[in-house]
């Protein structure tokens, strides 16, 4: 009788582990690591909404790495990646590519309106910029226009407004949107192209020294002249309008989505809000949020 006992006794304390290992593996949007890799453009607003929803989880944690959209992109394909930050729109072969390693349908989770913006030294004597002088100026030898970098969201997101590929352009390089911004004035006769968000926050002190280094030049279009504000966004005339969404390599209810579905609900639109962009929610849906 005893050994029967002891028998059974071990049988169900094997029993209780396995339930304790199995529950451990489940899948859980509130609590475990997550690691978001996004272009530096982005970083800002990402690490906003990542710190939103670990003061709602407090048993999650989730870090934000810094990587160019390209590269983000694709270790997000090879299984290096469960979530990134994309802003360009993926051809027809990167979504079938996508789908087909990751075993997912293609559900972009949108959540905000950003734009790349022109910039010149606070004391140039330029006051816009014309879509016809961005087009010929990227074709020109002179590289005239600044960028933070090949594989970047920037001239990614310029190249396909302009229905070119990146490497067509001319352009020079200045390793990060601040690094931009802080040593444009060295460089009076070049034009500095930065994402919106790098300066965004509207009661930031060092958004505020950033954007008071710089002019920001309203980009002419057809005649009209159009800013990076809220009209502009809200509105998408601003002709370099992006629309910022997450990309996840996770089938079932984890970490990822559960940060995808928290950055569209109402509190993480009122945080992109809070960055100085432009919450997605006033757009109409184009796809289901997951």
């Amino acid at each position: 009788m005893k050994n029967s006992f002891k028998v059974a006794l071990v049988f169900l304390i094997g029993l209780m582990l396995a339930s304790c290992k199995k529950e451990e593996k489940s899948p859980s949007y509130h609590k475990g690591n997550l690691t978001i890799f996004t272009d530096e453009s982005f970083q800002s607003v990402t690490e906003a909404l990542a710190d939103g929803y670990m003061m709602n989880y407090p048993e999650t944690h989730i870090k934000v790495e810094t990587k160019k959209e390209d590269l983000g992109f694709l270790d997000l394909l090879n299984g290096n990646a469960k979530i990134v930050v994309m802003s360009r729109n993926l051809n027809p072969d990167e979504i079938k590519t996508f789908e087909a390693r990751t075993d997912l349908k293609f559900l972009p989770a949108k959540f905000a309106a950003d734009a790349v913006v022109f910039v010149v030294p606070k004391n140039s004597s330029k006051e816009s910029i014309s879509m016809e002088e961005i087009s010929s100026g990227l074709l020109s030898d002179k590289k005239e226009f600044i960028f933070d970098g090949t594989n970047s969201s920037n001239l990614n997101f310029v190249a396909e407004k302009l229905k070119k590929q990146p490497k067509d352009l001319q352009f020079s390089i200045i390793p990060g949107n601040k690094q931009i911004i802080e040593e444009l004035g060295k460089y009076p006769d070049k034009i500095g192209v930065i994402g919106l968000n790098t300066f965004s926050r509207p009661y930031d002190k060092t958004s505020e020294e950033l954007r008071n280094m710089v002019k920001v030049l309203p980009v002419v279009d057809k005649g009209i002249s159009y800013n990076a504000d809220h009209a502009g966004l809200s509105t998408m005339k601003y002709p370099f309008t992006r629309i910022l969404y997450f990309l996840a390599n996770e089938g079932n209810f984890n970490i990822a989505n559960g940060f995808m579905r928290f950055s569209c609900t109402h509190l993480g639109q009122k945080i992109v809000q809070k960055e100085g962009l432009q919450p997605y929610n006033i757009y109409k849906r184009e796809v289901q949020m997951r």
